[in-house]
């Protein structure tokens, strides 16, 4: 465990101090993924089952009234379900820009270091060219693997908001 954590250490420290910040936005954009993904496959099917059951319960369910009802409820329900997912996607798109900072960072040290020595000297920029890579690979890893995530939540939202107006059936008047 000790190693693991020193590995770790190792890591965060040739990323530089940006990869501390990207590392917490992933950290961050997965656990509200995973909340997601729990209340769609837990909480949400309890929820739409319970909707179903209210408007089933309903006696009139063919005026204008029943239909804005109808509505009410589809539109609940798609809030609910659809809950954070903006959020996750802003932390998707922040997820890159980090690395490009992170980026930016270990290039100024390049250059620092390039400015201190007086020459090019591939020994000393190692550890800014390293810094300037790490945190790109790990924004852009971060990024996609939210990518996914978020996408499937998003379709998940919608076929969800689908599947619960043909469930939810208005009569019609004869």
């Amino acid at each position: 465990m000790i190693e693991i954590l020193e590995t770790i250490r190792d890591f965060t420290e040739t990323g530089g101090q940006v990869l501390l910040i990207i590392g917490g936005l992933i950290f961050v954009m997965w656990l509200m993924i995973l909340e997601r993904v729990m209340y769609v496959f837990v909480t949400h099917k309890q929820y739409k089952n319970a909707v179903i059951a209210k408007w089933t319960a309903r006696s009139e369910r063919s005026s204008w009234n029943s239909e804005q009802i109808r509505q009410a409820m589809i539109s609940r329900v798609s809030l609910k379900l659809s809950a954070g997912v903006p959020i996750i996607q802003s932390l998707v798109a922040l997820c890159p820009l980090l690395g490009l900072m992170g980026t930016v960072t270990g290039m100024i040290e390049v250059f620092d270091v390039m400015a201190i020595s007086g020459s090019g000297n591939a020994r000393s920029m190692a550890s800014g060219v390293s810094k300037a890579t790490i945190p790109t690979m790990a924004g852009m890893v971060g990024a996609l693997s939210g990518v996914f995530a978020s996408t499937w939540l998003a379709r998940t939202a919608k076929n969800e908001r689908a599947s619960l107006e043909d469930s939810l059936r208005m009569e019609r008047k004869v």
